[in-house]
Formats: structure tokens, C-alpha cells, sequence
């Protein structure tokens, strides 16, 4: 019983453990042979914290490797129930871990206290002038060694404790390589997670929720994509994983086969994408533009600075009590206040925020839908799992759109589709019973007789706004005829017939390898299974290796990637097992890193080469196909309507300063052209897959497509600035 304990604990905790055993025993020593002249309470006093805080650290060691197999236990016991029991043992685990990082932290000052004391009492010519622990300055033999020893140990426990880890047992020794066991072990570290970081930023209500709810769904999807853990893999072998796969091109480099985008989809594009990144009134946007001095940007664009006009700005359903968030929508599109008619500031999951303006040189209503900005948004981002869409959802479809197959189900993003419900609700609520029109505030704005009468309806949305509002035109589209949506860097969030069907009056606009445009549940499982399967290919990617890969990865966004003449079929890596399927190429860094690998003497082994065997659980992962349970449970989603690939041409040149780090980037321009979603279904692993999904980098991309082609626009209006 108890060998087989111990062979589940990790090695480097037992050498701890042997390591704070020897810290104890040695202090005892040091205090049963101290001389009488040094035995004084401030002498010892430091002897006695170091152990008694070394046997609380053993003790703690002991509870927590306990309390980490009761959990493991419960897990294996029902890996697919949750359960309050799971919940209360994984409480009581990470409590008691948490106890013995404060004690870990302690040991730490301890030793470091101990140090300066020695330096204190030690001379310039390096012999102790003073008692130290308890020994006279001329103690000498084994007494000094023992001494030594000890502050050694110490020393050596207070740093490697704080590189080790918390978890006292091997995770593995208890899931070995069951799937629903790691997935429903990573549930329950996602789901405390997220709801002690919602604590921390003032959303307490989540930390008592005990029934299932959005925080329980995320946490469940999060778990299900790091499965991956089940074959064998770590999270430091994945990351080297995805460092070695090279995103594929969208388009042949000619572009010969790819019509540009229309004049007019641009030009309404770029002269609306200002609402939909003003719509960011909260902090995030400054940050990311003004990275030293966004606090004072921010402050300025929320009008703290200018308290007397704030009577003269709108009243927005949860702004604050100096109407910050209208002012600095304002600010950001540069309008007067009166175009402002409505919106609202939100802060909860599955509800978006939004802004309606009445552009009257225009013709125009514009309502603008704020994308990820708070810790709901990215609860709503998270809930991927596909919902099935009612009849209401689908209504500009179904109504306006000849060929929709409305007997088959149609799905969309679930935490989307709920938030674009809501906010058809805040803008145009229910119809009237036995009625086809409604009563809400955009009939009462645009409707007959109106002060808006005729007026077209525009909706805008940056990443998971795009998304919202598409969903919400689908549904407006049927009472308002002249709509017309642009989601830019939107998240795919419909099947692909309600994608087609929405293509009149829906544009989504992607920049280059932005990642939101392909982000979801299918494609994060499909680039897992090329990243462990690219890993596999060479047969010396050792731990050392891996690890240069991993932190090249990491900073591959400070740089650009050099252009790389395409590898032959046989080179390239097959990721779906479909004749559809696209083929990843290897890293250059591989091979740079492979020549380093090659002037070592020695031969190291890849873990994961070899593994090709049936029975094999990496074997069994990688190989893992869709069934038709998977597609019902969990279809493809893609962007909406139209879509528009903004692609820089010429080359993208960098200038190294020192180990390649950029210092510029010159790019000759942008070109548009109507792409295919299906090519949006894979992950791109680019440096810049996050940098483009920056709304002001899409809207300086716009700009210079509309320069290349001699296209222009403008958006101001002497009668709406007066």
C-alpha cells in the first residue's frame, strides 16, 4: 500500500522532502551543541523558525499529496458526472496547496534572513567576529560543517521549492491515459479558475454559485481541448508542437483566381469601422494603442477631465454617474453629442453593449456592437458549443431567402446566439400578438412617420460584436429591408447554409491571419491534432530542444517570418486524414534548432517517435476522426455572409537589431478579395495571427486598400457637426 504510494510521488518532491528532513535534524543538532555563551534567545530564535517552518512544510507536504488523491479518486469515480463532492474536494485541495506556498514563501524570507545575519557577523577578512546560529566565531571541525550544511539546505529548499510546483503526486500515476478523467480533472482547474479571477475584479456573486451555469459550460469546453494531456503530452511538448507548424497561405501568391472585394462593400466598410471600434469606451482600447500613458488617455476620452459637460452628453442604460462611456464614444467618433440616441453599458454574460446613431446627412442609423472587453464578454466567447436556432432566429432568412433549407436544424455559437436574443429584445422587443411589426425603439425610430422614416439601418461589430450583430440582422432583416451588416475579425458563429444564406446583406472582413476569424471547438481540435503530430516526426526533438522551441515560439510575435519556398507533398504534414485536408510545414527555427541538436555528442531519443501503433493512446488521438454524432453534437461553424480577405501584398520586410528583433515593419499595401469560408476552418500559427486582430490595425489596412484602388470616402457632415 505504501510502495505504491510512493511511487507516485514526483521525484523532485521527495528530494525536497528528504532536503526539509535535513534542515530539520541539522537544526536540532546545531541546538543541542551550542555553546553557552551563544545559546541566547536571539541567537537560536532563527534556528527554531527555519524548523519548526521546514516540519509545517513536511506536514503540509503530506496533507496536500493526500488531499490530491482524494480528489484524483473522486475524478476516476464518476470522470463524467459533475458532482458538488468533486467540487468540494478539489476546494479542499487547493486550500491546503495554497497553505503550503504561504509556508514555502516563509521558508524564503527565512533563508534569506539568514544570510544577511551570517554577512552581518562576519568580518572582512571572512571569519565569523560574532556568534552565528548558536556556534562561537572559533568553532571549528564537524560543528562548523554542520553549520555549513545547514545554511546550505536551507538555502537550497527556499529556492528550488519555488520552482517545482504544487502538486505532490504524478497527475498520470492516477489518469494514466483515460480521456474523461484529464477532461473532467482540467474542468474543475478551469472552473475555479475563472470564477476566483471574476472575484478579483468584483464579480464576488460567482464564487457562490453551486448549480450548473455559463461559468460550469466554459470551464467543461476548456477541459475537452486540453484532452491532449490524455496521450501523453504535456503543455510544454504541445507549445513546441505548435512552434513547428507553419501557417499555409489563403491564396495562391498571383491571386489570379481571387476576385477583389466590391468598391462599395470597402468604402461603407471603412467609413463605418470608426463606430465599431468606438464602441471599446472601457480601458482595453487605450492600452493596446497607448501602452505607457493609456491611464491618462483614458481618463481624457471618459471625460473626468471635463465634469461641467456632463449634462450636456446622453444618459446611457449603465453608464457611470459622469456618463463616461457615452463621452468617450463620442470622442472616438468625433460627432456632437445629439447623434448619440441610445445604448447601453453592460457587464454581464451573454449581454453585449451597444451604441445607436442617427447619422441624418447620412440616411443613416448605425448601432454599434461592442466585441471582448470584460470578463463576461470572454464567458460569452467561451460558450462555443453549438445551440440549435429557432424559427425567430432565422427570420430574415427564412422570409427573404429562396432556396434555405428551413426542415433541417441550423446551428449557431451558443453564448452568440443568446447574447444577439438579448439584444434584439433591448432594440426592438416582441411583436405584438398577431402582429408582424413591432412596437420597439427602432419601429419607433425608422418606422412610417417617424423622424427616421426611410432611413437605412447599418450594424457594426468588432470580433465578438461582428458576431452579435450578424446574428441580430438575420433577425432585423425581415422587418427592416435596407440593412446591411459588417462584422469585422468576427468569430464564426453559424452553420455553413445559414452563413451562405445571409451572404445579401452580411460582410464579414478578416485581416490577414487575424485568429478570431478561426476560432472554434473543431479547429482548436484539429490544430492539437497537428501539433502532437508534427512533434512526432523527428526522432531527436529532446527536452532541451523543445524548450528552445518553445521560448523561440513564444517571441515569434516580436518578429516577422522570413518568406520559405514551399516543401514537397512527401515533407508536408497531413492534419485532417481527408482528401480536404491541408498540410502544415515545418518551422525554419526546426531546422535551426535541429543544427544546434547536431553538434551534441550525444543521441537523444523524441518520447512520442514510434508511437504509431493502434493501441497506442497518441496513435488513437491523432487518428481520431469526426463522426456523425460529433457533427450533430458539434458542427462546423463559419463566418457570416460575404467574405472579405484583406491580404498585405509585396514583401513584409523586418529590421533585426539584435537576435531578430524587429525595429519596423514596411509593408508596400493591402489588396482585397472575396475569399471562400471554408478556407477560414484552420488555425493560422503566424506571428502576427494575434497582432491583426487589433481593430486599428484592420481599419489602417482598409485605408490603404481604398488608397490602392483610388477610393475615398468621407464621413463628416457640416450638418451634423453644427
Amino acid at each position: 500500500m505504501w510502495i505504491s504510494r510512493l511511487k507516485r510521488v514526483r521525484r523532485t518532491i521527495m528530494v525536497l522532502g528528504v532536503a526539509n528532513f535535513v534542515v530539520i535534524v541539522s537544526g536540532c543538532v546545531l541546538t543541542l551543541v551550542s555553546d553557552a555563551d551563544c545559546d541566547s534567545p536571539g541567537q537560536l530564535f532563527p534556528l527554531f523558525a527555519v524548523c519548526f517552518a521546514a516540519g509545517v512544510k513536511l506536514a503540509a507536504m503530506v496533507k496536500v499529496g493526500t488531499t490530491q488523491e482524494l480528489m484524483a479518486m473522486t475524478i476516476m469515480d464518476s470522470p463524467t458526472q459533475n458532482n458538488h463532492q468533486r467540487k468540494l474536494k478539489y476546494k479542499t485541495w487547493l486550500w491546503w496547496t495554497r497553505f503550503a506556498m504561504v509556508i514555502t514563501v516563509l521558508q524564503f524570507i527565512g533563508a534569506t534572513y539568514l544570510l544577511f545575519r551570517l554577512a552581518k557577523y562576519v568580518s572582512r577578512d571572512g571569519l565569523p567576529r560574532n556568534c552565528v546560529l548558536g556556534l562561537s566565531p572559533d568553532t571549528g571541525g564537524w560543528k562548523q560543517t554542520l553549520q555549513v550544511t545547514f545554511l546550505i539546505t536551507v538555502c537550497f529548499v527556499a529556492l528550488a521549492q519555488c520552482f517545482t510546483g504544487s502538486d505532490i503526486l504524478q497527475w498520470r500515476s492516477f489518469y494514466a491515459t483515460q480521456d474523461d478523467a484529464w477532461k473532467a480533472h482540467y474542468q474543475e482547474v478551469f472552473d475555479h479558475g475563472i470564477r476566483e479571477v471574476l472575484c478579483c475584479l468584483g464579480r464576488r456573486e460567482y464564487m457562490g454559485v453551486i448549480e450548473e451555469d455559463e461559468v460550469c459550460s466554459v470551464a467543461r469546453l476548456l477541459g475537452d481541448l486540453v484532452s491532449y494531456r490524455a496521450s501523453g503530452t504535456g503543455h510544454l511538448e504541445f507549445l513546441a508542437g505548435l512552434a513547428l507548424l507553419q501557417s499555409n497561405s489563403q491564396f495562391p501568391e498571383s491571386y489570379e483566381d481571387c476576385m477583389e472585394a466590391p468598391a462599395f462593400h470597402l468604402q461603407e466598410a471603412a467609413m463605418l469601422h470608426k463606430f465599431a471600434e468606438a464602441a471599446y469606451t472601457g480601458p482595453l482600447l487605450d492600452v493596446g494603442r497607448n501602452p505607457a500613458l493609456f491611464l491618462c488617455t483614458w481618463i481624457c476620452r471618459q471625460g473626468i477631465l471635463t465634469p461641467w459637460s456632463r449634462k450636456w452628453r446622453p444618459k446611457l442604460d449603465g453608464d457611470n454617474w459622469w456618463r463616461g462611456h457615452a463621452a468617450a464614444f463620442l470622442k472616438f467618433i468625433n460627432f456632437p453629442a445629439h447623434v448619440l440616441r441610445r445604448g447601453r453599458i453592460c457587464r454581464e454574460k451573454c449581454k453585449a453593449t451597444y451604441f445607436v446613431v442617427v447619422l441624418h446627412y447620412l440616411r443613416c442609423v448605425v448601432i454599434a456592437v461592442r466585441g471582448t472587453e470584460t470578463a463576461e464578454d470572454l464567458i460569452t466567447d467561451g460558450l462555443g458549443r453549438a445551440c440549435s436556432l429557432t424559427v425567430e432566429d432565422l427570420d430574415g432568412l427564412t422570409n427573404h431567402v429562396h432556396g434555405m433549407d428551413t426542415s433541417r436544424k441550423h446551428y449557431g455559437h451558443s453564448g452568440i446566439v443568446e447574447a444577439a436574443r438579448d439584444l434584439f429584445m433591448q432594440i426592438e422587443g416582441d411583436p405584438k400578438s398577431g402582429e408582424s411589426e413591432s412596437s420597439g425603439f427602432l419601429s419607433s425610430l425608422i418606422g412610417d412617420g417617424c423622424e427616421c422614416d426611410g432611413y437605412s439601418i447599418r450594424i457594426v461589430g468588432h470580433s465578438l460584436g461582428g458576431a452579435i450583430a450578424s446574428l441580430l440582422g438575420i433577425r432585423l432583416r425581415c422587418r427592416f429591408p435596407n440593412l446591411y451588416v459588417y462584422a469585422y475579425g468576427p468569430l464564426p458563429c453559424v452553420d455553413s447554409d445559414v452563413a451562405e444564406a445571409c451572404s445579401e446583406f452580411v460582410t464579414s472582413i478578416v485581416l490577414d491571419n487575424e485568429f478570431s476569424s478561426r476560432l472554434s471547438y473543431g479547429s482548436i481540435r484539429r490544430l492539437q491534432v497537428a501539433a502532437i503530430k508534427v512533434l512526432s516526426q523527428d526522432p531527436k526533438a529532446d527536452t532541451a530542444l523543445i524548450f528552445r522551441l518553445a521560448r523561440r515560439f513564444l517571441s515569434a510575435s516580436k518578429r516577422q517570418r522570413e518568406n520559405v519556398e514551399e516543401k514537397t507533398s512527401e515533407e508536408a504534414i497531413d492534419v485532417n486524414n481527408s482528401p480536404e485536408s491541408q498540410h502544415d510545414q515545418i518551422y525554419p527555427i526546426w531546422e535551426e534548432a535541429e543544427a544546434e541538436m547536431q553538434q551534441d555528442s550525444e543521441e537523444f531519443i523524441n518520447p512520442f517517435h514510434g508511437m504509431a501503433s493502434e493501441d497506442n493512446p497518441v496513435s488513437q488521438f491523432m487518428e481520431t476522426g469526426p463522426t456523425k454524432e460529433d457533427d450533430d453534437e458539434a458542427p462546423e461553424m463559419f463566418m457570416p455572409g460575404l467574405v472579405i480577405h484583406i491580404v498585405p501584398e509585396g514583401n513584409n520586410m523586418s529590421v533585426p537589431i539584435w537576435r531578430g528583433w524587429p525595429i519596423c515593419d514596411v509593408t508596400d499595401g493591402y489588396k482585397a478579395y472575396v475569399a471562400n469560408r471554408e478556407s477560414f476552418k484552420e488555425i493560422m500559427v503566424s506571428p502576427s495571427m494575434f497582432l491583426d486582430h487589433l481593430p486599428w490595425r484592420c481599419r489602417h489596412a482598409l485605408q490603404k486598400v481604398l488608397e490602392s484602388r483610388n477610393l475615398f470616402f468621407d464621413l463628416t457632415s457640416e450638418t451634423d457637426i453644427v
